[in-house]
């Protein structure tokens, strides 16, 4: 999972056509039942990384693009390296 840092986000909306499964909106444009991911970018993005250069998908990307409910299922506050504090 990625977030976007919504103090940093300039709404130049090129990362919208970037990303390969159509997860990125537009801040007015986010779906009613996505809404809840406004609040997972501000407290994440902070944390985590910044991305600054196009990266393959990972390998199993394709497996996970029409699975539902995976932020319930999988999120991981502390991904790889990267500590919740």
């Amino acid at each position: 999972m990625l977030v976007i840092d919504p103090n940093e986000c300039i709404d130049c909306s090129l990362c919208v056509p970037e990303c390969p499964v159509e997860a990125i909106f537009d801040e007015d444009d986010v779906p009613e039942s996505e809404r809840h991911f406004i609040e997972v970018n501000a407290k994440f993005a902070p944390k985590w990384p910044v991305i600054d250069r196009k990266g393959e998908p990972p390998a199993d990307a394709a497996a996970w693009e029409d699975v539902a409910d995976k932020f319930e299922t999988q999120f991981d506050p502390n991904p790889a390296g990267h500590a919740d504090e």
